[in-house]
């Protein structure tokens, strides 16, 4: 098989085509031309021109990319002050249950890394009477009666804010202003006297 190059029409390129001859290269000059050609240039592919996969790799990388950012990002701002600020409705009560099953309602004003500000305190006391009616029935008498108290009408007087440790806090919530809590504090400040 004889390698010679071939003109082609199309400018000013030369490619490397096998041309069968039956006879050998007749002069040293052909003999040079016959030898490997460098590497045809149609079987290359520009480093422009990605494949399928590579493609895939890099959009799958991308998207890796910023789900990790973002996932950091939001466990960042979550751990902050500013998540606190988002989630407390500052025109409703909160509801606040600790470990030791007490459970406050009043309005958060702060939340730093160690503690909530509560302010505005009101928690449920259960009334029982002290003789039990002989006519009620056994379920009625186990059922404590619970009444809303306003924090600071103790003996001891404290002040109507509390600093809550965090590590204390089970969870807390936003109260419905038609809930039954949020309609009894409602009642409580329409009806004190000043």
């Amino acid at each position: 098989m004889d390698l010679r190059q071939s003109p082609r029409p199309s400018g000013n390129r030369n490619y490397w085509t096998p041309q069968r001859s039956g006879t050998p290269a007749e002069s040293p000059g052909m003999a040079a031309a016959t030898t490997a050609p460098p590497g045809n240039p149609r079987t290359k592919l520009p480093w422009y021109r990605p494949t399928a996969a590579s493609v895939i790799l890099v959009v799958m990388l991308i998207a890796m990319s910023v789900l990790v950012i973002t996932a950091l990002g939001l466990s960042l701002f979550a751990n902050s002050k500013g998540f606190w600020q988002y989630a407390v409705k500052q025109n409703q009560y909160q509801a606040v249950f600790l470990t030791n099953g007490q459970v406050y309602f009043g309005k958060i004003r702060s939340i730093n890394a160690g503690y909530l500000n509560l302010a505005d305190i009101y928690y449920l006391q259960a009334q029982q009477p002290v003789q039990p009616q002989a006519n009620a029935s056994p379920q009625t008498q186990s059922q404590p009666n619970l009444s809303l108290v306003k924090l600071g009408n103790e003996i001891h007087g404290p002040e109507d804010s509390m600093y809550i440790e965090r590590s204390q806090i089970l969870f807390w919530e936003n109260l419905k202003t038609n809930g039954k809590v949020a309609q009894a504090i409602a009642s409580y400040q329409k009806n004190k006297t000043p």
